[in-house]
C-alpha cells in the first residue's frame, strides 16, 4: 500500500523485511488456517482468522475449475476479505430485541490474474459457507492495491534489466548495490488524460493494472533516500508482471544526484549528516504518565468500550482502519457509525511526469492495510489497551497486525474554572479524555488518526500529519542544463528542502463519514451562521446602536441544499437535531453541532482546477459538507474503485437525485465532512516533518439542560509537586486560572 519498505511485513514468499532499528514497526503474525471457525460475540466484530480462511476458500472454489485447483495461489489474487457489515435496519431490529442475530457474511474481492477478471463476492459464513452474491468489478475499474501488490511492483522494477541498465548508465551506480540502495515507492497511477498510453498498451484492449514507482537511492538501510531522488519513473502492469513504460524528466542532461549529501534522521545515521546535527541533544528529565490504580475504561463483549459516561464499539477494516460504532453518552445515542472514508492528495506540479502524481490513499491502498504496530511509550503514554487487527494477504491467508489500535486516557488541563474574586474561593475541574487511535504509514507519509471522547459529551477527530516529504529532482526548466551541481536552480512548483531536492506543493484532503444518531435515528441538519444585525429570532427588531449580531439557522432540506462550504467569517457550523425531543430549558430540539477546523488552522477546499482529473474524481473535496439519506450501499465519496477510477462517482452521482433529507420530522441522514491541509513545504519539514494538525469537533448544542461536566469531583493533587526553589513567584499565593 504505498507501504513501508522499511517495515516488518511478510512478502509473498513468506520472508520478512525488518526495519533497521530496534524492532519492526509492523509486527505481523500469520494465523493457522486450521483453527476452527467460531462466531464472534457481536455482529459488528471483525472477521476472525478462521472466517477469513473460510471465505477465501469458498471464493476459490467458486472461481476455479477442478484442474486449476492445485495452482490456485498463482491464479487467484485477493484484494481483501473483510466483514460485510449487517444492514442498518437489521442491526437496529436485533439491538432492539425485535429481530434475529444478523447473519455473518464476508465481502471479498478476488481476481483471476490470467483472465484479468475481478469479482466482488458476498459469502455466507454459516456452518457451510456459500456464495451469496458475485458481481464483476466494472470494466475499466481496478480494485485497491494490497501490500503484496506494492511489494510485487518493487520486485518487478528491480528485476527489469532495461530499467537497471538505464539507472546504472544515467547515474554511474553499480547494479550490485541495487538490492539495498535502489528504493521504489509504489503509487497508483493518476490518469491525468484519457489517452495515457500505458493504460491501453495491451493488444487485446483490456485495461492494465498499473503502479508507477518513484525511485530513490540510499547509501545503506539507515540512510534517508528522500534526499537522493532519481528521475527515472517506471510503470508496472501487475497483471503482466512487467515494466511497460519508463519515463524520465525532460532535459538535455540528467540532473546530478547528491549521493554524498546526507540529510538523515535515523538514530544510526545522524552522525553522517552533511549539514544538520550529527548527535542528539541532551535528554530532558523524565516526565512519566502514571496511573497507579489502572485505567478507567472497561472492554467487554469483543470491543465494546465503557468509559466515564461514554459507551462505544470499535471496529477495524482494511480500508477505513478504525471505525466507531454506536457511540452513546449517558445512554443517549450520539453517533451510529464514524470513520475516515477517503483522501485526495494532489501534487501541484504540471511538469511531466508529475501531472500523474496524486493519491486517493483510502481507496487506492487502504488505511487498515497501512496500519503500524504501535509502541509503548512512543505512540501512546500511560495505561494502554491495544487491539490487534486481523487482515488477509493476496493469497487469502489471514495475518494479524499486532497493536494496531491504541486506547488510553489523557489529562487535558482545565475543563472549567471560576474564582469568586470577592473571597478568593476557587472551583476548578480538570478535563480527562479517552483517546482511541491508530497510525498509518503510506510509504513516505505518516497519518496519525485520533478519536477523542470528552467528559463534556463532545467527540473530536484529529489527524496529525508527519513522516517524509515525497521529493523529486528539479525539472528541466528549473535547473541549469549541463551545469549540474548540488543546487542548480529553483523549483517553480515547490520548495528546496535540501540541496537540489524539491518538495512539491500539495494538499491532503480528507473525508469523514458521520452516520449521526442524535438522541435517535431521525435527525435534521441546519446551517448556522453568525450574522451582524437583528437576525434569526430577533429579525425585524430595530438596532439603534448597531451592536446586534446573532445566529441565523437555515434548514438543509435536500441533498443539493446541503452541499456547503465553511465560512470562518460567519463562524459557520452545522447543527444536527432531533425534532421529536425538546430541551425544556431552550424549548428547542436537542442537538449537536459539527464545528470545522477545531484542530489546526482553517484550510481551503480542493485547489485543483475544475477541469483537472483530480477534481472530477475527487469532487467530494471541493466542498466541506454533503448530507445524504442513509443507504447501506453508499460508503465511499469517490466511489468504490479509485485506482484508475472513473470521474463523478460517489457523492456527485448520489446527490444528482436531490433526495429529501427527511421532512419536518427528520430522517436517517449521513454527514460527509471534507477538510484538509494545504502544504507548502519548508526546509524545517525535512528530513522528517513535525506534525501538522487538522480536525473537527462534534459538540452538544442544547443536548443537555446544563453543563454536563458540573458533576465532576474536585481534583486530587496528590501526584503534583511544587518546585518552590525554582519558582519565580513562589511567595505569590493568589489563585490563577492557568
Amino acid at each position: 500500500c504505498r507501504k513501508g519498505h522499511r517495515k516488518g511485513v511478510f512478502s509473498e514468499a513468506g520472508s520478512r523485511r525488518i526495519a533497521p532499528h530496534a524492532g519492526p514497526r509492523i509486527q505481523t503474525v500469520h494465523v493457522d488456517p486450521r483453527v476452527a471457525m467460531k462466531t464472534p460475540p457481536h455482529p459488528l466484530d471483525d472477521l476472525t482468522a478462521a472466517e477469513i480462511t473460510a471465505a477465501a476458500s469458498t471464493v476459490k472454489a467458486a472461481l476455479l475449475s477442478a484442474e486449476d485447483a492445485d495452482s490456485s495461489e498463482e491464479i487467484i489474487r485477493f484484494s481483501y476479505v473483510t466483514l460485510a457489515e449487517p444492514a442498518k435496519l437489521a442491526m437496529a431490529a436485533y439491538l432492539a430485541g425485535e429481530g434475529p442475530v444478523p447473519a455473518r457474511q464476508a465481502e471479498v474481492i478476488a481476481t483471476i490474474v490470467s483472465k484479468m477478471d475481478a469479482y466482488v463476492f458476498v459469502v455466507n459464513l454459516a456452518d457451510n459457507p456459500s456464495v451469496a452474491s458475485k458481481d464483476p468489478v466494472p470494466e475499466g475499474c481496478q480494485p485497491l492495491f494490497s501490500p503484496d501488490d506494492c511489494f510485487l511492483a518493487e520486485e518487478i522494477v528491480k528485476a527489469d534489466e532495461a530499467v537497471c541498465a538505464e539507472i546504472a548508465e544515467r547515474y554511474g551506480v553499480a547494479p550490485a548495490d541495487f538490492g539495498t540502495s535502489l528504493i521504489c515507492d509504489p503509487w497508483s497511477v493518476h490518469v491525468a488524460t484519457p489517452d495515457f498510453e500505458p493504460l491501453r498498451w495491451r493488444p487485446d484492449g483490456r485495461a492494465a493494472r498499473l503502479i508507477q514507482c518513484f525511485l530513490y537511492w540510499r547509501n545503506d538501510e539507515a540512510d534517508n533516500q528522500y534526499a537522493k531522488p532519481l528521475d527515472v519513473l517506471p510503470v508496472v502492469d501487475l497483471h503482466a508482471r512487467k515494466v511497460i513504460s519508463c519515463s524520465k524528466q525532460p532535459g538535455s542532461t540528467p540532473p546530478k544526484i547528491g549521493f554524498k549529501t546526507n540529510v538523515n534522521y535515523h538514530r544510526a545515521s545522524l552522525v553522517t549528516n552533511s549539514y544538520l546535527p550529527t548527535e542528539h541533544r541532551p535528554p530532558m528529565k523524565p516526565l512519566d504518565v502514571v496511573q497507579p490504580e489502572g485505567a478507567n475504561f472497561v472492554v467487554t463483549e469483543g470491543r465494546e468500550v465503557k468509559w466515564d459516561k461514554w459507551t462505544m464499539r470499535l471496529g477495524f477494516n482494511y480500508r477505513e482502519g478504525l471505525v466507531i460504532h454506536d457511540a452513546t453518552f449517558e445512554g443517549r445515542s450520539v453517533m451510529k457509525r464514524a470513520s475516515l472514508v477517503e483522501m485526495a492528495v494532489p501534487y501541484a506540479d504540471p511538469n511531466p511526469p508529475f501531472e500523474r502524481k496524486c493519491a486517493f490513499d483510502v481507496g487506492d491502498y487502504g488505511l487498515g492495510y497501512c496500519a503500524d504496530s504501535l509502541e509503548l511509550g512512543c505512540d501512546c503514554l500511560g495505561h494502554i489497551k491495544y487491539f490487534d487487527a486481523t487482515l488477509c494477504d493476496s493469497k487469502g491467508e489471514p495475518y494479524v497486525t499486532k497493536k494496531a489500535i491504541c486506547m488510553h486516557e489523557e489529562d487535558m488541563g482545565v475543563l472549567w474554572k471560576h474564582v469568586e474574586y470577592r473571597n478568593g474561593h476557587n472551583e476548578a475541574r480538570r478535563a480527562r479524555r479517552l483517546v482511541v487511535s491508530f497510525v498509518a504509514t503510506v510509504v513516505n507519509y505518516e497519518y496519525l488518526f485520533y478519536w477523542y471522547f470528552n467528559q463534556d459529551g463532545s467527540m473530536e477527530y484529529e489527524i496529525k500529519l508527519s513522516g517524509m516529504l515525497s521529493t523529486n529532482l528539479l525539472s528541466a526548466g528549473e535547473r541549469v542544463d549541463g551545469e549540474g551541481g548540488d543546487c542548480d536552480g529553483t523549483p517553480k512548483h515547490g520548495v528546496l528542502v535540501a540541496p537540489g531536492v524539491n518538495a512539491q506543493v500539495h494538499q491532503h484532503m480528507f473525508c469523514a463519514r458521520l452516520d449521526v444518531a442524535v438522541d435517535g435515528g431521525n435527525n435534521v441538519v441546519e446551517e448556522v451562521d453568525l450574522v451582524t444585525g437583528c437576525v434569526g429570532k430577533a429579525a425585524g427588531i430595530g438596532d439603534p446602536f448597531a451592536n446586534a449580531f446573532g445566529p441565523v439557522k437555515t434548514r438543509l432540506s435536500t441533498e443539493r441544499e446541503a452541499i456547503r462550504v465553511c465560512d470562518q467569517q460567519k463562524a459557520r457550523t452545522w447543527r444536527v437535531s432531533n425534532p421529536s425531543i425538546i430541551n425544556p430549558i431552550t424549548a428547542e430540539s436537542v442537538g449537536y453541532k459539527l464545528v470545522p477546523f477545531t484542530k489546526g488552522a482553517a484550510q481551503p477546499v480542493l485547489l485543483t482546477g475544475p477541469e483537472c482529473a483530480v477534481t472530477t474524481k475527487g469532487l467530494f473535496a471541493t466542498k466541506n459538507l454533503w448530507v445524504t439519506p442513509h443507504s447501506d450501499t453508499e460508503r465511499f465519496p469517490a466511489g468504490e474503485f479509485t485506482p484508475q477510477g472513473a470521474k463523478g462517482q460517489g457523492l456527485p452521482a448520489w446527490t444528482k437525485a436531490d433526495r429529501s433529507l427527511g421532512g419536518e420530522e427528520g430522517g436517517d441522514v449521513v454527514l460527509w465532512h471534507a477538510f484538509g491541509v494545504a502544504h507548502v513545504p519548508r526546509p524545517e519539514d525535512f528530513p522528517c516533518m513535525n506534525v501538522e494538525h487538522v480536525g473537527f469537533s462534534f459538540k452538544p448544542d442544547g443536548f443537555f439542560q446544563g453543563n454536563p461536566g458540573i458533576d465532576l469531583p474536585p481534583p486530587d493533587v496528590a501526584g503534583s509537586k511544587e518546585d518552590v526553589a525554582g519558582a519565580c513567584c513562589a511567595t505569590n499565593s493568589q489563585a490563577n486560572g492557568h
